[in-house]
């Protein structure tokens, strides 16, 4: 995450001299970012739509083995993220990404080749190695593309891609397959990404720091990369995990990460099987189950993230804590509205509470993130927000698909995927509990 820093009167009085063209050219670099991230989580969720299809071509045996695709992906993508950090930190930002966008893009289109499981696993995992670069070194770029005052509104351009590649994954893998077969719906997720991965080379890439009010900012964010350098790879490590052990034992930190995690794994687990349920439990065809869910993602993608954020600001006024009730409440909202959604199948009910559920889920997006931000020091929020991103896919959407899938092989699907209420409920008291103790602390989140 970035630091965002303003003027010793809180603003921000432009640009220092020498860096035009860092403002000049940030609309270009802020598109083409937009644009891969959109790409990027379309190639995330083409998968889920082609579930159906890579079981009846026998590509897959089980619903385990569909569960563990996900988790492949992101298993790679946690470990290869570090590795990025530390050359996006020391050289050319631009040149990373592209190679990460290009290997994703490549690993995507082997997806599309692959003649057996082991095959697709592998392809699916290499997808995580690009997607790292991009997810690691992009924001850093963003914040020095625009001054503080204004980064908001960027970040809030650049986040809404995230419900639209993700809707645009289910649509093009199910409109795709459905005409041309799940081999074409990979070959057009990766064709893309080979264009963007030679776009992204002409995004500016400016001075770190050149958008920070201080020019001190940038030197001492430079001090600090040549004292890890010289202090070896041990020295960083040990002051890592120190970091982390003190992060740890922060309760307010330490409930919220662990109510985001819960989050991740209902989020994570109803993402990739609700296009599988909706067809296999509800009867649903396979075009409708894809592209129906896809487009209740945008909107209430769209709705939800913009609600959250401007309701946590508007209770901001009454609470210090106003981020984390309004994530817990809306979250303990969604239970009963995804309990219907999954356990009544009639129509006139299934789509409505799919879309209240889905849209009390992403009003916590925007909060919870700032509250992660807020609970630690600013030297301090790059390796917070690190930890969380660790522990919620650790402890959330790498183990939920496969073990609702191998609870669907043992029972049923329809059996499998009530755990996701559960996980929602839990995400909601967890909150609860962080926001009880940020009060005792004296703590604003």
């Amino acid at each position: 995450m970035i630091q965002l820093q303003g003027g010793p009167d809180g603003k921000h009085s432009g640009p220092r001299a020498g860096e035009p063209a860092a403002v000049r050219f940030a609309g270009r670099g802020l598109f083409v970012l937009t644009l891969i991230n959109l790409l990027n989580y379309l190639d995330r969720y083409v998968p889920s739509a082609l579930l159906p299809q890579l079981k009846s071509a026998g590509i897959v045996s089980s619903d385990f083995e569909l569960g563990i695709l996900a988790p492949a992906f992101l298993v790679v993508y946690m470990l290869a993220a570090p590795a990025f950090g530390y050359f996006g930190d020391r050289g050319s930002r631009t040149r990373p990404i592209a190679i990460g966008v290009a290997l994703w893009s490549l690993a995507t289109l082997g997806s599309g080749l692959a003649r057996n499981f082991w095959q697709l696993f592998a392809s699916r995992a290499a997808v995580g190695i690009g997607e790292a670069a991009y997810i690691t070194i992009s924001p850093t770029l963003l914040a020095d593309y625009y001054p503080a005052s204004r980064r908001g509104r960027i970040f809030a351009i650049f986040f809404m891609a995230i419900p639209v590649g993700s809707a645009l994954g289910y649509v093009i893998g199910g409109a795709v397959s459905q005409h041309w077969g799940w081999r074409a719906a990979f070959f057009v997720a990766a064709a893309p990404g080979l264009l963007l991965a030679l776009w992204v080379l002409k995004a500016p890439d400016p001075p770190r720091g050149a958008m920070d009010e201080s020019a001190n900012n940038a030197g001492h964010g430079a001090a600090a990369a040549a004292g890890d350098s010289r202090g070896g790879a041990i020295a960083a490590l040990r002051h890592t995990a120190l970091l982390y052990v003190q992060f740890a034992r922060q309760a307010s930190y330490a409930l919220t990460v662990l109510g985001y995690a819960a989050y991740t794994f209902a989020v994570g687990g109803l993402a990739f099987w609700m296009p599988t349920f909706l067809e296999r439990v509800r009867a649903v065809p396979d075009s409708q189950a894809t592209t129906g869910f896809g487009a209740i993602v945008v909107v209430t993608g769209f709705l939800g993230t913009f609600l959250g954020g401007w309701l946590g600001d508007y209770c901001k006024r009454y609470s210090r804590q106003a981020y984390l009730w309004v994530s817990a409440i809306a979250t303990l909202l969604a239970v009963p509205a995804t309990i219907a959604c999954l356990g009544i199948g009639a129509p006139h009910i299934l789509y409505p509470a799919l879309v209240v559920a889905q849209l009390l889920l992403f009003m916590s997006t925007g909060p919870i993130n700032s509250v992660i931000v807020g609970l630690v020091s600013p030297a301090q929020r790059a390796s917070a927000v690190g930890l969380s991103v660790l522990a919620i896919h650790v402890l959330g959407d790498v183990i939920s698909p496969p073990l609702i899938g191998t609870v669907s092989d043992r029972a049923s699907l329809g059996a499998a995927v009530m755990i996701v209420p559960v996980a929602i409920g839990l995400c909601g008291v967890l909150w609860i509990f962080a926001a009880r103790r940020c009060r005792t602390e004296g703590i604003e989140a």
